[in-house]
Formats: structure tokens, sequence, C-alpha cells
């Protein structure tokens, strides 16, 4: 069995992503065209959805700034990036981080089931309200799947 530090360890780890040629506005020189992203927490998941209650368009800018590692950006510069480049890195920051939703399901997802599917790990596993707020959201539902199974 895995222990709870070992399963927390997978929202440490970063990627590397290339970014095509094709979608960067000016020729990058004497560098590679990468980026690096970490998998969103459900904390991040939180924070996204309040900060955006209004604005669908604003989740991807704010998952894309939470995610990015490397360069670090502010939500003004992600928003000020080109859509195309913006759409290529959400689509990065959703399999790294094990989301395979759009913008409006996530919202929906943040609410109740989430909320609930913490206090099930927390309860089942002894884990820490802190804890559960650092896994992503492909862990959770890995652990979900797994305390089914169990039953």
């Amino acid at each position: 069995m895995l222990t709870a530090e070992e399963l927390l360890a997978g929202s440490e780890l970063t990627y590397e992503v290339d970014i095509p040629p094709h979608l960067l506005t000016m020729s990058v020189s004497n560098s590679a065209n990468t980026v690096r992203l970490r998998p969103l927490t459900i904390r991040d998941l939180q924070l996204i959805s309040r900060a955006a209650k209004e604005s669908d368009s604003l989740i991807a800018t704010l998952m894309v700034q939470r995610s990015l590692v490397e360069p670090e950006m502010s939500v003004l510069q992600v928003a000020s990036l080109p859509v195309g480049l913006v759409q290529h890195l959400l689509s990065h920051v959703n399999r790294v981080s094990g989301i395979t939703t759009t913008p409006e399901q996530m919202n929906g997802a943040i609410e109740d089931p989430l909320a609930k599917a913490a206090f099930v790990l927390a309860k089942s596993f002894g884990w820490t309200p802190q804890q559960v707020s650092e896994l992503t959201l492909g862990q959770v539902l890995l652990h979900l799947q797994m305390l089914k199974e169990k039953a």
C-alpha cells in the first residue's frame, strides 16, 4: 500500500511542456520553447472557483497562471497571452492535473461533490485537511475509486 506521503508527492511534480513555434507571436532565440507546469491541487481549484464566480473565461486564465512554475506570470500577464497559446497551455494543465473536463464542468465539480470527497478521503485515510487540499483532482478521483473497489 502507498503511504500518504507517497500519494501527496505527486502534487510536487513539475512537467516541461513544449510550445509550438507557431503559437509564439515573436521569434524566440537562444532558448528552448518550453515552460514548466505543476498539477493543480484542490486548494488551487477552490481559489479559482471563488475568484472566477461570474466569469467562465477567467477560469482558464487562472488555471494556467496557478500551474505555471517557470516562467512565473501574473494573472494580467497570462490574460494578455494569445488565446491559442492559453488553450495549448490549458490542455497541458488539465493533463498533468488529471482533469478532463471543460471549465464549466470543473466549476460545477468544485462545489459540493469535491467537499464531500475531501471529507471522505480525510476520514478514510486519516489525512489532515491540509494534506487533502494538496492532492490533485486526478489523485482524489483515484483514491475515491480505490475506496469504492475496497468496499
